[in-house]
């Protein structure tokens, strides 16, 4: 898995962790970090703090896209899963954005359900086609 991938996949963990013990995803940030073990990537704090920072803009337009759900009513890997691709969709420049869909798409194919990689795909490109401008 590539470093970036294995970054994603942390990211994705402190936030579902946070999300499910209701705690601050900082905070909960700053504790991995201190424990190192595993070690937590740059590119997974970037993440964290991106999600945290932009949380209310990132929560109002999966509530948009999500068709049929409520943000509360998806599942919660789903969620934090969709929080992090928003936040690198959106605020993060040197990423392909079908690199961020693509990595997205997996991860919800290795840790949710069945229907959760085409449900993410959907909600990411409704976010990018209403959000991102083309050039």
């Amino acid at each position: 898995m590539a470093a970036r991938s294995k970054a994603r996949k942390r990211a994705v963990d402190v936030l579902y962790e946070a999300d499910v013990r209701g705690s601050d995803p900082l905070e909960l940030l700053r504790e991995r970090v201190a424990l190192a073990d595993p070690p937590i990537p740059d590119h997974a704090v970037r993440l964290v703090e991106g999600v945290a920072e932009h949380a209310a803009r990132i929560d109002e337009l999966i509530d948009r896209h999500a068709r049929g759900w409520s943000l509360d009513r998806l599942p919660d890997v789903d969620r934090a899963i969709l929080r992090m691709a928003v936040f690198e969709l959106l605020w993060v420049d040197d990423v392909p954005d079908a690199v961020v869909i693509d990595e997205a798409v997996e991860l919800a194919r290795s840790l949710s359900t069945d229907d959760s990689p085409a449900y993410v795909n959907g909600v990411l490109g409704g976010v990018l086609d209403a959000e991102v401008p083309t050039s």
